[in-house]
């Protein structure tokens, strides 16, 4: 019996996984692409650095913090108007993944932030010395010697973006969540709600088993 509704919601809960497969890509590539220059800015902006500069370190440092600091459930709403200006409508994979991108870049951009902070300075401090320019020192020293941590940070990234895809659910997201609240807790299915439970399980352990394999080949010391 059990198997048999299993087998019935195969094709929802196959169209349910690839929806939150597309609302993670998009978001994730979305969150490296921006997240990771604010975390460049932010280190090479701080006291002590190359590019120390107090007025856009705490401009940046502020909007991140703000938005880190609103819940994502209240931020899927407040983000409706934007939302609605970018894809045209506030439902589904696409829709959602707007939210989930906004939510995604400053905990990116924190990330490598703090990767960054893991880099011996006297690294730092013999690239300027001999000359090398700060668009030098980001792309030829900062990035290379903080490679492992971020890779780290993009695993850890790509699994509260899962989190998040599902939560899209409860405002009609799509995606594994939106398939836990219709079928799992509205029609009180508990099998269906165990299932994508399960699922959402082995999709985050593969997640972390990639990325830490990944960061370890990526880490040269």
């Amino acid at each position: 019996m059990v198997i048999d509704h299993i087998i019935e919601m195969l094709p929802d809960l196959n169209k349910a996984f690839f929806e939150t497969i597309y609302m993670v890509g998009i978001s994730l590539l979305v969150a490296v692409l921006l997240g990771l220059p604010l975390g460049v800015i932010l280190f090479v902006t701080d006291e002590g650095m190359f590019l120390k500069n107090k007025y856009v370190n705490t401009i940046v440092g502020f909007l991140i913090n703000l938005i880190r600091s609103i819940p994502f459930i209240i931020l899927l709403v407040l983000l409706i108007p934007f939302t609605m200006l970018i894809v045209g409508k506030v439902i589904g994979p696409t829709a959602a993944s707007v939210s989930i991108s906004v939510a995604a870049i400053p905990f990116f951009a924190r990330i490598v932030e703090t990767a960054f902070r893991e880099i011996d300075k006297g690294v730092i401090e013999a690239s300027i010395s001999v000359g090398a320019t700060p668009w030098m020192i980001i792309k030829d020293v900062l990035i290379p010697e903080a490679k492992s941590s971020i890779i780290q940070g993009v695993t850890l990234t790509t699994i509260s973006l899962v989190a998040y895809s599902a939560m899209a659910g409860v405002v009609g997201g799509g995606g594994i969540g939106d398939l836990a609240i219709r079928y799992g807790y509205y029609r009180y299915d508990t099998v269906i709600m165990f299932t994508t439970v399960l699922v959402l399980i082995v999709l985050v352990q593969l997640i972390q088993l990639v990325g830490d394999r990944w960061a370890k080949h990526a880490d040269k010391r």
